[in-house]
């Protein structure tokens, strides 16, 4: 939409809301001017209400969303991690293209209105059944852009390097016969996926873990992105029995590892994290790479919890993942992050930093993790500013949670006391995706999705 022009009674711009802002975006879907302090021109779309950036989901696994609430039930004596994974492999195992791309778009619809205007897919599951390529070799993340292009939002394509079960299981299981990469074979797909040349698609690479890839894989594949700009995400650290093994296997801490042995800068996002020392944060924070956390998820599998304010004093950037889509929006997650430091601290508002944003914890965190998510998706600016896709989120002041709060604390209100759709539009790159609240595809694409489950799920 060449020339969007947008007038917002407020927005929130360079870390607090400004007045009577004009937005205008340029025909290729990027923030050209953003002015505060500006009368609204008769041309101009006045929206209707406060303007916030979109965040960037930084860590998702689309397919997981035909998961969401399955897993939670026990019969057996303990249920962990390890064994909500294996039950995982069931899906991952049945789940065809057409099915994937049904699932995704329901899911992409869904973190638009949960406030993400873009998602980082961390995306290992590409054979077919058996375990050999598809037909078409990159059918499955086919799939994906083309959920992101029927939604709407950004996609930041991963393809993972996975090849091993374990430290000390050279070969993959086979139940993760789906997953088999090699580093040509992930530096081929990140490459075809650029070729494509998808409006709002980029990709880069990713790691599954340390346990997943072998040493020499690893460093293979960092020496071959020298002078790439991708982003390199890798999980690490999220279970404690990952930290255990790492020890056994390695001598060191699988941060510590990492840290040691690769030159980590920039392009590199931690996801999870969880169980980091203070010296492996400060090895993080020197080295310039960032971290994805990913609180409902982290919580629903428990992981256990970040330490939270060590991240945050260190300076490292941070940014959100949905991850296993239990939870499909970003207030729901920065919630997460406090809650949890408040139930194991007995303290409030732990993610607080007096003095900066009068002293509110959601807008310490959301900042961090706006500019977090643009290194984590391999954008060099993001929010609302000049040069930086012209996304945004309208707030529906009328919401509950929303509603009578002064203007100055809605942003806390969103995170902590609000707990249904509050967003009344979102825009991506110049164009409206949602508006009332609702996906422009919600219908279509909930009755593709319900029929998707349906094959998964039969009975």
């Amino acid at each position: 939409m060449s020339g969007t022009l947008l007038w917002a009674p407020q927005a929130w711009v360079a870390g607090g809301w400004a007045e009577s802002v004009l937005l205008r975006a340029d025909a290729a879907g990027q923030w050209a001017e953003v002015q505060p302090g500006a009368a609204a021109p008769p041309q101009a779309t006045v929206l209707p209400g406060p303007v916030l950036p979109g965040l960037v989901n930084a860590h998702s696994h689309a397919f997981q969303r035909a998961f969401a609430g399955l897993a939670e039930r026990r019969e057996s004596a303990h249920d962990d991690f390890w064994s909500w994974r294996d039950r995982m492999y069931g899906v991952a195992l049945r789940i065809t293209p057409a099915q994937l791309q049904a699932v995704a778009t329901q899911l992409y619809g869904e973190l638009l209105v949960g406030g993400y205007t873009e998602v980082c897919e961390f995306h290992y599951l590409h054979h077919g059944e058996c375990g050999a390529p598809h037909v078409e070799p990159l059918a499955m993340s086919l799939a994906l852009a083309n959920a992101a292009a029927a939604s709407g939002i950004g996609l930041t394509l991963l393809p993972v390097l996975y090849e091993r079960a374990g430290f000390t299981q050279p070969r993959l299981r086979d139940d993760q016969r789906r997953f088999a990469t090699d580093v040509d074979t992930v530096l081929r797909m990140r490459d075809a996926v650029r070729a494509w040349q998808r409006p709002q698609v980029r990709s880069g690479v990713a790691i599954h873990s340390l346990r997943a890839a072998a040493p020499e894989s690893i460093r293979a594949l960092a020496r071959r992105l020298e002078g790439d700009a991708g982003p390199i995400h890798i999980h690490i650290a999220e279970q404690t029995a990952e930290v255990d093994d790492c020890l056994a296997a390695t001598g060191a801490r699988p941060i510590e590892w990492l840290a040691r042995e690769l030159p980590l800068d920039a392009r590199w996002q931690l996801v999870h994290a969880t169980h980091a020392t203070p010296q492996e944060i400060a090895a993080v924070a020197a080295c310039g790479a960032g971290v994805v956390l990913c609180p409902s998820t982290e919580a629903n599998l428990g992981d256990g919890l970040a330490d939270l304010p060590r991240w945050l004093a260190s300076g490292t950037p941070l940014s959100l993942g949905s991850d296993s889509q239990i939870g499909r929006s970003w207030s729901e997650e920065l919630r997460w992050l406090d809650y949890g430091q408040r139930l194991a601290r007995h303290e409030r508002n732990v993610a607080a930093q007096p003095g900066r944003f009068a002293g509110a914890t959601a807008a310490n965190l959301f900042e961090r993790v706006r500019a977090g998510g643009a290194a984590a998706a391999g954008f060099a600016r993001w929010g609302l500013v000049s040069g930086a896709r012209a996304d945004l989120l309208v707030l529906d002041t009328a919401a509950s949670g929303l509603l009578g709060v002064p203007a100055s604390h809605r942003l806390d209100a969103l995170t902590f006391a609000t707990s249904g759709p509050a967003l009344r539009e979102v825009w991506v790159a110049g164009r409206r995706v949602v508006a009332g609240s609702v996906h422009a595809g919600a219908a279509a694409h909930g009755a593709a999705f319900a029929a998707a489950m349906a094959e998964l799920w039969p009975g």
